[in-house]
């Protein structure tokens, strides 16, 4: 299954990726897909608004992982921008997290090796200064590439 939204704020993608988290069971791999600055991090601000809404969300980008608990499941927000191989994403822990609660990672282009069967693939494009195109595919069988 693909939908397509089109966000023309920060708070909007913020509400469609509430409105996304609504629809999870709590074992999920989310793909996150999208240049710098597409707005991932407001879409997983959204999610965890809905699935642990007194978390305060910021980026992993030096952490590498951020764990948010004490909502309806665990939520945990990777950011592999800087994973170079697979010895430096398993030296993070990254494998033992799947299955456990939610897993978003942002930057999935960087680990194609490690993106689970059956993830949610999701794609953030600029369509201008604050226009977003956010696309979710939730069949891994439907052509990803457009």
């Amino acid at each position: 299954m693909k939908k397509v939204y089109i966000s023309s704020s920060l708070e909007q993608t913020e509400k469609i990726g509430a409105e996304f988290a609504a629809s999870l069971n709590g074992d999920e791999f989310i793909a996150m897909y999208g240049d710098l600055g597409a707005g991932k991090t407001a879409f997983v601000r959204g999610m965890a608004s809905y699935i642990c809404p007194l978390c305060r969300v910021s980026s992993p980008s030096y952490t590498l992982i951020n764990e948010y608990v004490g909502g309806k499941f665990p939520l945990y927000h990777f950011d592999v921008y800087r994973i170079t191989d697979d010895d430096a994403l398993y030296s993070t822990g990254f494998y033992d997290y799947p299955g456990s609660g939610v897993c978003v990672c942002e930057w999935s282009e960087n680990i194609p090796y490690a993106i689970p069967q059956g993830a949610i693939r999701i794609t953030l494009e600029h369509l201008g200064e604050n226009e977003r195109r956010i696309t979710v595919i939730r069949d891994q069988n439907e052509d990803f590439s457009d």
